[in-house]
């Protein structure tokens, strides 16, 4: 099993909206990755429920198979659309990758 992590800081405003509402557009975006990507064995995206500046405002947990099939998401289309979103809106990004 291969674990895939990311945390995220987001601008106050982006793309025409503030923080909390792109906060549940991406929120929507990466949870609709699952169905779409087949290499995903599990999924979870949380928000975050204290606004301390040292906090992340989102995280994503995520498992594979293996590193391949992590290198197979990454590459897909529908991710990559949701990659380019996050890129305009994110302030901050943290990953962790690591075998169970």
């Amino acid at each position: 099993m291969f674990k895939h992590i990311v945390m995220w800081k987001l601008k106050d405003t982006a793309e025409g909206a503030n923080k909390k509402e792109n906060l549940q557009k991406m929120k929507s975006m990466l949870e609709a990755l699952k169905p779409k990507i087949k290499e995903i064995k599990f999924l979870e995206v949380g928000l975050s429920v204290s606004d301390v500046t040292d906090f992340y405002d989102i995280v994503l947990t995520t498992e594979f198979k293996d590193a391949k099939d992590m290198d197979t998401y990454q590459k897909h289309p529908e991710h990559q659309k949701v990659a380019e979103f996050i890129g305009k809106v994110r302030l901050e990004r943290k990953v962790v990758d690591y075998n169970v």
